[in-house]
């Protein structure tokens, strides 16, 4: 057995760049969904990128001219990212409080704490903790008892205070609070975010209407899957339900979830208390939407695209970003870099060639136009809540209704 952890090995960054490249272009060469290289001379590209390879100085420059390479292909999955990059510490020095902060004549207010589903306090942002005294509408004076009159202020003095325990003095109503919090790293405040979106979003939805469930999907991944799981199933027995997957970012889960939604009750079990429930357990019986834009993608496209050939909703929002090849992922260069490559192309049962460069289109076109989106409107949705309405009062779900016990010596009936 050869030891190899105290191996130490001299390389020469520009030579392994450029066996990178090569490898790269090698891949699209003999991988690619397209033997003819939808039309490119992928020689002449070679040629036309690699004396590039003279001028790198760091790694992050290669994966610049891997996407103009491949950029060449026009094919949505052909994505870059990754390799050996170092990293600096400006990002991950910096620290956020989760929450929406605005300068005012009376200091920093805390404007919205930014909101998260209640049945998971870990997905809590650090102003929202237990324990935390902190309020929409507190002014923050100081920080570790250092002064703060600005935003910019706030974010020098949380530098470096990542999971670091910070004091807070507030002013509300005209007295001073003093509370303790620990700030995460400002690569969670997207997170927050959108926490908080999907959360306003599950609000808004029962509060106009208690009968219409809602949820939404970030990607098609392990942990979107758990989320289809915890919020699909207390919320199926309801007559409407809203799939969001609005800048949905892919993945590979689309047929189980499809599954999910294809099974279709055809008996049920009343219990002596009158209680009712179905074989094929748990099977959503209601009216279906699925919100769509032009973000939604990879996966979350072929979930979009499933709905519309399987007839089991209606795709409100907007024509789909149109990545439809797939591909398997293990497209890596030597520094675990990723050039990935479209492999595999999707066609609908008849033949035809879909998705891919067009997206999926909605059966109803609904525009969230910027101005009325930034003022906190969202037509989408406001339309998936109408469109869900009308169906469930032209068309509501039949409840199950036993009739009477034949008598004692008769046979049951036969299935339909």
């Amino acid at each position: 057995m050869v030891q190899a952890q105290g191996w130490k090995i001299r390389i020469e960054p520009q030579n392994e760049w450029r066996q990178m490249f090569k490898d790269a272009w090698l891949m699209h060469r003999d991988g690619l969904f397209d033997a003819k290289m939808r039309g490119v001379d992928w020689l002449a590209a070679k040629a036309k990128y690699e004396p590039l390879l003279n001028r790198l100085t760091d790694r992050r420059e290669l994966n610049d001219i891997f996407k103009q390479m491949m950029g060449e292909l026009n094919a949505l999955h052909s994505q870059v990212r990754g390799g050996d990059i170092v990293e600096t510490d400006d990002v991950t020095s910096s620290s956020s409080l989760g929450a929406a902060l605005a300068d005012t004549c009376e200091g920093v207010i805390v404007s919205h704490i930014y909101m998260h589903d209640p049945e998971l306090p870990d997905e809590a942002s650090p102003l929202a903790k237990p324990g935390v005294n902190v309020l929409n509408g507190d002014i923050i004076k100081a920080i570790n008892n250092a002064p703060v009159a600005t935003v910019a202020d706030v974010v020098k003095a949380l530098k470096f205070q990542t999971d670091k325990q910070v004091l807070l003095t507030l002013l509300r109503d005209d007295e001073q609070v003093k509370t303790i919090v620990k700030p995460e790293s400002i690569r969670n405040e997207a997170r927050y975010r959108y926490r908080n979106w999907v959360h306003m979003n599950a609000n808004k939805v029962n509060e106009r209407d208690a009968d219409i469930g809602y949820l939404h999907l970030y990607a098609m991944t392990g942990s979107d899957l758990s989320t289809f799981a915890r919020e699909f199933y207390a919320q199926y027995n309801k007559p409407g339900l809203i799939i969001d997957v609005r800048r949905n970012r892919g993945g590979n889960i689309d047929s189980i979830i499809i599954e999910k939604l294809l099974r279709r009750a055809w008996s049920f079990w009343q219990n002596p208390n009158g209680e009712t429930s179905t074989n094929m357990q748990q099977a959503f019986r209601g009216h279906l939407v699925v919100l769509a834009d032009e973000f939604t993608y990879s996966d979350g496209e072929t979930f979009t695209a499933g709905i519309r050939a399987l007839d089991l909703g209606t795709v409100i929002g907007k024509q789909t970003a149109g990545a439809g090849v797939w591909l398997s992922g293990g497209n890596s260069v030597v520094d675990d870099g990723i050039a990935r490559v479209a492999q595999f192309p999707v066609f609908a049962m008849d033949g035809r060639w879909i998705t891919e460069g067009r997206g999926i289109s909605p059966d109803i076109e609904v525009n969230n136009l910027p101005h009325a989106t930034y003022k906190g409107g969202d037509a989408q949705l406001e339309k998936a809540i109408a469109y869900l309405q009308e169906k469930i009062k032209t068309q509501p779900i039949p409840k199950y209704k036993a009739k009477q016990f034949p008598a004692v010596d008769a046979m049951a009936d036969d299935i339909k």
